[in-house]
């Protein structure tokens, strides 16, 4: 009841007659509070009005739709989002491309490509036709899940409905290469790019510098970091985040504190994702003393609220014990006055993952999904890796079963950590068969999945010719058998180099 009446507090607040007077609200009325609520980020109270206006009678119209679908989208309510859909449908109601492209990019960032090929079934037979914005989603999603064929199916057919490939798609096809092993092939794109009369821009330069950074190039990345800033472009946090991570990555720790020092001068506070990899390193040296001068430092630049988050993976990360309760962390950051988020979560697990602490882990995303978030694949592969770490690599084949009978599609990061479960769990045997079923469902294998391919074959093979049980069993047969099966092996990890 007490929700009920919150909500009525809320709506009352864009209908000056509704409720305070008893005045029943008109259609136009509904959806334009329906409208208003979705803009400030009510959805529950949106949510709770449309109930009200068909229990009236009353359709909401095509822009009442649209607003609700993008609002339940944009937290990652994807389901209801798609239930709206399909409602707006069968009221009779038309979808405009932009419909559309909202739920198919919420869909895409859930993992979940059934329904989302679901959604483009539904485009392609309702006579609209696919504009930029939906070629540039589904390329995003096919990049970052690693699915090379379906990446260039796209843009062919982007190309063919008259769209030449932009600053977006470029730094798309920087990344794609920059994921399949042909760096250089990602740096010679920007002849290309300059040739097209493409204007370098940031999302070229951030694709450039991660490309350089990746492959351990450093110099390199800081000489188009340079670059980027003379010709008047000025860096943003994943440009920041890319050049310090991957030096922390390298082991240039001295030079990842001078850029996330400029950082903050230049007037970007750091997000939690990249304040975790410094505190990981600094830890792993044991440098406690630079990690509080780090967070006392920050503090002293004013961002009370967001420093609560970074006192408590401080916590988190040096054993100190106040925080080694997810529950206790997550009520902290509420009492600090904390919007608690997604990212913010996975932020969180991912700091109890890196630490084993499994049950923390499941405890964090329980607490999201409390929360009304629904839990989404970056949380999972963080569950994952956290059974990983601890060494429960049976935990970690669970998860993994638990994404696929959910709908959602695996990336090439659920495989790749499964595999380094399953290599830390010394279960050499299983990871060829994951790294099979990965390319059978259509996720292309980046550098890191091949290199764990080749340590798991190269070292049972090593442990299959040490070991005399199978030979001393099955006599010649038996020989010629493992022989076999170590020219196999020998080739294949020949064939990976």
């Amino acid at each position: 009841m007490s929700s009920l009446n919150s909500s009525h507090s809320s709506i009352s607040e864009h209908s000056n007659d509704f409720y305070s007077t008893g005045k029943e609200l008109s259609r136009d009325s509904y959806n334009e509070t329906i409208c208003a609520l979705c803009k400030e980020g009510d959805i529950d109270s949106a949510m709770a009005l449309l109930s009200q206006m068909e229990a009236l009678g009353y359709h909401p119209n095509s822009i009442s739709y649209t607003c609700l679908i993008k609002a339940l989208g944009s937290v990652g309510r994807t389901l209801e989002a798609d239930a709206i859909f399909n409602e707006m449908i069968l009221s009779g109601c038309r979808p405009g491309i932009k419909v559309f492209n909202a739920l198919l990019k919420n869909c895409l960032r859930k993992g979940l490509l059934e329904l989302a090929d679901k959604v483009s079934r539904v485009l392609d037979g309702s006579g609209l036709v696919r504009d930029r914005e939906t070629f540039e989603i589904l390329i995003d999603y096919y990049v970052h899940a690693g699915r090379l064929k379906d990446t260039w199916l796209v843009i062919s057919q982007m190309k063919r409905k008259g769209y030449q490939p932009d600053s977006f798609v470029y730094s798309k096809i920087i990344e794609l290469y920059r994921d399949n092993g042909m760096w250089k092939k990602a740096i010679a794109i920007v002849g290309e790019i300059r040739e097209m009369g493409i204007t370098m821009d940031r999302r070229i330069y951030n694709s450039i510098i991660d490309t350089f950074g990746k492959y351990g190039e450093l110099e390199e990345a800081l000489k188009f970091f340079e670059r980027m800033q003379q010709e008047g472009i000025v860096p943003d946090i994943r440009t920041w985040n890319s050049l310090i991570g991957w030096n922390c990555k390298f082991g240039n720790l001295a030079s990842a504190l001078d850029l996330f020092n400029r950082m903050q001068e230049q007037g970007i506070y750091p997000d939690p994702k990249i304040f975790l990899t410094i505190i990981t390193r600094l830890g792993e040296q044991g440098k406690w003393d630079s990690m509080k001068n780090i967070f006392e430092n920050m503090k002293g630049r004013g961002h009370r609220k967001s420093g609560a988050i970074y006192s408590v993976l401080v916590d988190i990360y040096g054993h100190y014990g106040k925080f080694q309760n997810a529950e206790d962390c997550i009520n902290a950051l509420k009492l600090e006055g904390l919007e608690l988020s997604p990212s913010i979560f996975c932020v969180l697990a991912n700091a109890y993952a890196q630490q084993g602490l499994c049950e923390q882990t499941v405890r964090v995303l329980e607490l999201m999904e409390a929360e009304g978030m629904e839990p989404n694949l970056i949380m999972l592969n963080v569950l994952i890796n956290a059974f990983g770490t601890a060494g429960r690599h049976m935990e970690a084949l669970s998860i993994y079963h638990h994404i696929r009978e959910s709908g959602i599609s695996p990336d090439v990061v659920t495989y790749s950590t499964l595999m380094k479960a399953f290599i830390r769990a010394r279960k050499f045997d299983l990871v060829p068969k994951i790294y099979s079923e990965m390319e059978s469902f259509g996720c292309s294998p980046d550098r890191k999945a091949r290199e764990m391919l080749k340590s798991a074959l190269m070292t049972s093979t090593r442990v299959d010719m040490k070991s005399p049980t199978d030979t001393d069993t099955h006599g010649l047969s038996g020989i010629l058998d493992k022989i076999e099966e170590l020219k196999f092996a020998t080739s294949l990890v020949v064939w990976l180099l």
